[in-house]
């Protein structure tokens, strides 16, 4: 029998071996609430310009939480991301945040 935290976990290194094959750098993103923090060049080098968040096809999204995290990552001055892994291919869906 397969648990939650082995599926969660399965998903996650599908996401972070795409955005790796992608030559991206990954960090755990937990100090800023979410999966990943995603370079382009590295942790020292320059800032992460991406908040990564994965996500099941089936999981659902509250509106506060959406706003949440659009909330969170322009704070912080980045693009928060969702990736939904089908298969052998991710679903990327890029929250930006503007004034209006």
């Amino acid at each position: 029998m397969v648990d939650a935290n082995t599926i969660t976990l399965t998903k996650n290194i599908i996401v972070y071996k795409d955005f790796r094959d992608k030559g991206y750098i990954i960090n755990p993103g937990i100090k800023f609430g979410c999966d990943f923090a995603v370079y382009q060049k590295g942790p020292g080098i320059d800032h992460a310009p991406y908040l990564l968040q994965v996500y099941n096809s089936t999981d659902t999204m509250s509106a506060t939480s959406v706003v949440l995290a659009g909330r969170l990552a322009t704070t912080v001055r980045k693009q928060f991301i969702l990736a939904i892994p089908k298969g052998n291919k991710i679903d990327c869906l890029a929250l930006d945040w503007w004034r209006a």
